[in-house]
């Protein structure tokens, strides 16, 4: 069976891409990929702590590989990094990375065009799926995540925070996608049947950065610590 790695945002689409990926057998997963911002030691736009990707690594049963970007990053360096990473993947065995994207065909040309030349085939398991089922699959399964990142130009700020439940589907406004592909919502994934047990979480501060409002998810019993940088 072939071996590819997983770009894992934290997020439901790429853990339940995990989910999928498993049932089908095609591929063996055999690593999840993240890219974290170095200088807040989160996961960009998810803000979502090093500590609680690396539980969920371990609740998958997975390595993470993790790519520490700089704080700014510039195209050149992250282009540099994550061909590092590439290469690392070849050498290891990979043949592959899968990704979570539901249908921006501009996001998946990119990833493609990112792709070429490094002996690495992008695979997206969740193409196509019409979204608002798809979530519902989702929620149904079990799936638990929290809403981290809301972009406030689509939503309003109160969803940051909240649950990823049939409530939140049915008070999303009209035009937004039920999985946030359009940028309405980023989300961290802390149950579901991609994982071996439940990653216990509590919610910490809330912080607006220009149009984007953060919540911070916490390991249950931190201390909240104040969001550095998205």
């Amino acid at each position: 069976m072939k071996q590819i790695l997983l770009s894992w945002s934290s997020g439901k689409d790429s853990a339940w891409s995990l989910h999928v990926l498993r049932q089908r057998g095609e591929y063996e997963v055999a690593g999840l990929l993240t890219t974290f911002n170095a200088a807040a030691d989160r996961v960009a736009m998810h803000a979502v702590r090093h500590e609680l990707v690396e539980q969920q690594a371990a609740a998958a049963g997975l390595p993470l590989w993790a790519v520490p970007l700089p704080w700014p990053c510039s195209n050149e360096q992250y282009q540099r990094l994550m061909a590092q990473a590439c290469a690392k993947a070849v050498a290891e065995g990979m043949t592959g990375i899968a990704f979570g994207d539901l249908f921006l065909e501009d996001v998946r040309a990119y990833r493609e065009k990112q792709l070429q030349g490094t002996g690495l085939t992008p695979v997206f398991p969740l193409w196509g799926e019409p979204t608002r089922e798809l979530a519902r699959t989702m929620i149904a399964s079990g799936l638990k995540a929290k809403l981290t990142c809301v972009d406030t130009h689509q939503l309003d700020a109160a969803f940051a925070g909240r649950d990823f439940d049939e409530k939140l589907l049915a008070e999303l406004p009209a035009g937004a996608d039920a999985c946030g592909e359009n940028g309405e919502f980023h989300s961290f994934v802390h149950a579901g049947p991609m994982f071996r047990r439940e990653i216990p979480v509590s919610l910490g501060e809330r912080v607006t950065r220009e149009q984007f409002v953060f919540a911070d998810v916490a390991p249950a019993g931190n201390v909240p610590i104040r969001l550095k940088s998205a």
